[in-house]
């Protein structure tokens, strides 16, 4: 069996396993390796110059968590790749993206109990899963951005294979899946690559730990090491894309963005492979760069999350003005996000005090994911609290409609479909006590610049991950039944009503919007269809644009057909006659 490893920097390399310790030898570059009869079914380690061992920076599975032994994993094993039938993402101009924790997605938190809520998802409409990270990290349950072993699933949640067996088995659904990766900083417990190699570099900060070196010395190594976990994930397990967190916080100043570097990779495995992958960006910057091909000055990622969309909707039916919310006004900020995507585009924000954003200038409606809720807006509130435990069914069936029908790609978050009343808080485990303390401390003082009432949970404390499960027996009230029905047709109506042809998008597929914030009320006609809000508390005729409207669908308590006036809080949605 060959063990190869790079440690530049070493002056002895030794395989640890079974007892036995195996010296490596130098291939140049930086590279070791060893071709031994070693026993490694009980895991192995390598110990740099003597060194404590330590896991191997590449291992493909730590059952004993992040501090355990490595254990080899044969990727031919997982048998990932396409079905009979060879199944095929939908592109993103047509999908529905439903991002899941697996942990919480069910009271067993495992990829076997995820498997079996499959056909509800798919009777649901969903397109695309995205799955929060799963690369190993500390303790038996947390979000996963502290992830540590970069090629190594969560131990917690199941197995290599039953991974790749989940993958498939979404694939036999028709639902593609997108798998969140974190390559901006490494958490900091079980984290031992700056023992091995210039992974990490000072010239830069990130709000949660070391910058990862992408532009110093050594860091070609770096970046392939990132762009072959990419590749991994992509063909080892079957993933359809990947959701890169924060890269904003990629710090790459080379005349190669890392991004770009990693765009192109991707877009070569996807032609060896047969089937389209994608690469879609958290970002806060507001930069079409991300989107634009790299003939025109970009790193040619095939989307990006577009958080005004959220901050504008979430600031108008909330009333919070707190934080990053100050920044947004009110109703016209919300018409601007569904015309443009951004709704800062170089104007200045007084939340940052200084300018912020650009003009989507050429982005395309399928280039931006939009979601009136996801992991971080409830997840980084001090109690959790979803949009279903502060507004009432009508606001929740309109905020649906204006996500669902606008013209960019929607991302619902689990159980937002049916209102679920269960908090999604952040949680960890770190093993180390002091780590856990610190946490639970840099908690309480993020949230300085909110107003939210009440104690902050501890992310330590067992009860703050188990109040985060889904409880699924909330379908069969009628609150939630209802709200669920509402979603279904919503979903229909963008499937079969609002999706353009992909050869068809262009500028005139922006939203077509009109609104007057004294008297509360918004429309927006996109592709044929209108959606009509009157969001006032009180009954009123909000004005339609001129032609034929059929009604498809009402939240009104009038009888819509016969009445223009629509009672307070109410959303119809017309096709064009």
């Amino acid at each position: 069996m060959i063990f190869h490893v790079w440690a530049p920097n070493a002056r002895s390399v030794d395989l640890v396993c079974a007892g036995q310790r195996f010296a490596l030898e130098p291939l140049g570059d930086g590279y070791w390796q060893i071709d031994a009869a070693a026993d490694a079914r009980q895991g192995y380690r390598y110990s740099i110059d003597g060194s404590a061992p330590m896991p191997d920076p590449r291992s493909r599975w730590q059952p004993e968590g992040v501090h355990g032994a490595s254990h080899v994993i044969a990727a031919e094993t997982l048998e990932a790749g396409p079905l009979e039938g060879e199944f095929h993402a939908v592109p993103l101009g047509e999908a529905i993206i439903y991002e899941l924790h697996v942990g919480t997605f069910t009271p067993e938190g495992t990829y076997a109990a995820a498997q079996d809520k499959l056909a509800y998802l798919a009777e649901l409409g969903v397109t695309h899963l995205e799955l929060m990270p799963l690369a190993t990290f500390p303790g038996r349950r947390g979000w996963g951005y502290d992830g540590v072993d970069l090629f190594a699933p969560f131990p917690a949640y199941g197995t290599p294979w039953q991974l790749a067996g989940f993958v498939r088995a979404c694939h036999s659904f028709g639902i593609a899946v997108l798998l969140d990766v974190v390559y901006n900083h490494l958490g900091p417990d079980g984290n031992y690559l700056a023992q091995y190699g210039a992974y990490f570099t000072d010239r830069y900060k990130t709000g949660w730990g070391a910058a990862i070196n992408y532009d110093g010395p050594q860091s070609d190594e770096v970046r392939r090491f990132v762009i072959d976990n990419a590749l991994m994930w992509l063909k080892d397990y079957g993933f359809d894309g990947l959701r890169l967190d924060a890269v904003h916080a990629i710090f790459s100043f080379e005349a190669v963005h890392l991004l770009e570097e990693l765009s192109v990779a991707v877009k070569a495995l996807g032609k060896e492979l047969g089937r389209p992958l994608v690469l879609i960006a958290e970002s806060d910057l507001n930069d079409p760069r991300l989107v634009r091909a790299a003939a025109r000055g970009g790193y040619g990622l095939d989307a990006q999350w577009a958080d005004d969309f959220h901050h504008a909707i979430h600031r108008y039916f909330t009333g919070e003005t707190d934080g990053y919310y100050a920044d947004f006004q009110g109703l016209r900020d919300v018409a601007t996000a569904l015309r443009d995507g951004y709704v800062y585009q170089g104007q200045y924000s007084a939340h940052r005090g200084r300018r912020h954003g650009r003009s989507p200038v050429g982005v395309e409606p399928h280039q931006l994911v939009v979601s009136s809720q996801n992991h971080d807006q409830i997840g980084n509130r001090a109690q959790g609290e979803r949009l279903s435990m502060m507004l009432g069914v009508p606001q929740l069936k309109a905020i649906a409609a204006l996500t669902l029908l606008s013209p960019f790609v929607p991302l619902l978050f689990q159980g937002e479909e049916w209102g679920a009343q269960t908090p999604f808080l952040y949680f960890t485990d770190h093993q180390d006590a002091e780590l856990g303390r610190l946490v639970a401390e840099g908690r309480s003082r993020e949230f300085s610049a909110f107003r939210w009432q009440g104690e902050v949970p501890n992310p330590q404390e067992t009860d703050t991950f188990e109040r985060s499960q889904l409880n699924w027996s909330e379908l069969f009230a009628p609150r939630h039944a209802e709200l669920l029905e509402w979603y279904r047709q919503l979903i229909r109506v963008r499937r079969d009503k609002v999706v353009l042809p992909r050869e068809s998008v262009d500028d005139s597929a922006k939203a077509l919007t009109n609104f007057d914030a004294e008297a509360g009320w918004l429309t927006f006609v996109h592709n044929g269809v209108l959606a009509v809000f009157n969001l006032a508390d009180l009954e009123q005729s909000v004005p339609r644009p001129s032609g034929e409207w059929k009604l498809l669908l009402s939240s009104d308590s009038q009888d819509a057909q016969a009445l223009d006036a629509m009672s307070p809080r109410s959303t119809r949605i017309y096709i064009g006659g």
